[in-house]
């Protein structure tokens, strides 16, 4: 036994690349906060940008070394690769038409890859993205950072072990209003990819967002989707990728879901909500007031359960950092899935099988995303009719 006295050494961090993320990169610096958070990783090296001197000037700013800050992502994985202090796992936060060639390039290399959301551009490229993943034996984590929310994984627990019963309804939104206007045409750099079919992929606001309350929903649920008719809108003037969607769902078993996802809507600043209605009762969350999620058993009051509370069971008590009423959110969650991919890595480094209890979205939760929107943008075209996967 090992006494307080006498602590066990901390694990050496994991050394981390990143693809992507320079300059006035939102998500890039979101990343590595995350990644640094719990002391699991350090960055070492980065390819930040496709412009040479922005690449160096990003490394400069975050303080990395000028010979390990990169031109290009296939500089960065040979060089790397050859180094005895090389990376072991690189975090890919591109736009989504460059995930698929540097995650493939990487995981041929022999590195762990921690890439964005949605997992490609393209339906063609994750197919192939899953069978370079299975041929590597390399971890892949797909950053949907809602699933390391405590009360999410609270959910996917309760849905579990049966205490709403058999799943009937499954009701998700994501809106947003931070394209209510043209901000594309305004020099926003942020509007500028999402709206672009050749960089965003065929899904505008069902890509950027969508993809999030699918994947919560069947995070939670463990739903399989068995079809689609889907309603997409472009109500602003010129675009040329969704910016409202209406979708029904059917489910696998015969569970039937709702999801709404837009980026037109006033007054939405991040409301992703999950509702989950099964036999014997309900589940309510909002990403916005995280922390709780109430629980309706069918004929009783509802009830609040809190992260970190009394009645938080292990699965969410494992990934809660701070005591209950202290705000826990967005960084965290990232940060979650970071902890979980190190843990991974490490499992698979010494040869021993990942902890059954360790969860984070992989590259099969990305491709049934990719198939979704896919089947989506098809209904619609097709007046909304039902529409399988694929």
């Amino acid at each position: 036994m090992v006494s307080s006295a006498d602590p066990m050494p901390a694990a050496r961090p994991i050394r981390l690349g990143m693809v992507g993320g320079g300059q006035g990169a939102f998500i890039g610096a979101v990343h590595r906060i995350a990644a640094r958070l719990d002391g699991e990783f350090e960055l070492v090296a980065g390819a930040f940008s496709s412009d040479a001197g922005r690449a160096a000037s990003s490394g400069a700013e975050i303080g990395i070394d000028p010979a390990r800050a990169y031109a290009t992502f296939q500089a960065m994985a040979e060089a790397e690769a050859g180094r005895t202090d090389g990376i072991e796992a690189v975090a890919i936060v591109t736009p989504n038409h460059l995930h698929f060639a540097p995650a493939k390039a990487f995981l041929e290399a022999g590195f762990h890859v921690i890439c964005e959301k949605p997992l490609t551009a393209k339906l063609e490229d994750a197919v192939e993205l899953q069978r370079v993943v299975a041929a590597s034996g390399r971890v892949f984590v797909l950053t949907h950072n809602y699933t390391g929310y405590p009360m999410i994984r609270q959910a996917r627990e309760m849905v579990a072990a049966g205490d709403l019963g058999p799943i009937r309804v499954v009701q998700a939104e994501y809106a947003q209003d931070w394209l209510t206007e043209a901000a594309e045409k305004a020099g926003s750099k942020q509007a500028e990819w999402r709206v672009d079919p050749e960089k965003a992929g065929i899904g505008g606001a069902l890509g950027d967002i969508g993809s999030h309350a699918f994947n919560l929903l069947t995070f939670v649920t463990g739903l399989k989707l068995d079809s689609v008719a889907a309603d997409l809108s472009v109500f602003v003037p010129g675009r040329r990728l969704d910016d409202n969607d209406h979708l029904m769902l059917r489910f696998g078993g015969g569970a039937k879901g709702m999801m709404w996802a837009s980026q037109i809507a006033p007054g939405q600043e991040n409301g992703l909500r999950l509702r989950v209605y099964g036999e014997k009762g309900g589940l309510e969350w909002a990403q916005e007031n995280p922390n709780q999620l109430w629980f309706t058993p069918f004929g009783e009051p509802k009830r609040l359960i809190t992260r970190g509370g009394a009645t938080a069971v292990p699965a969410a008590q494992r990934v809660t950092r701070i005591p209950a009423g202290h705000p826990e959110g967005y960084l965290e969650g990232f940060a979650t899935i970071y902890r979980e991919a190190a843990i991974a890595i490490r499992a698979v480094a010494d040869g021993r099988t990942i902890p059954p209890e360790v969860t984070f979205p992989t590259v099969e939760d990305g491709l049934d995303a990719m198939r979704f929107i896919n089947a989506a943008v098809r209904s619609s075209a097709n007046d909304s009719r039902w529409t399988k996967p694929g």
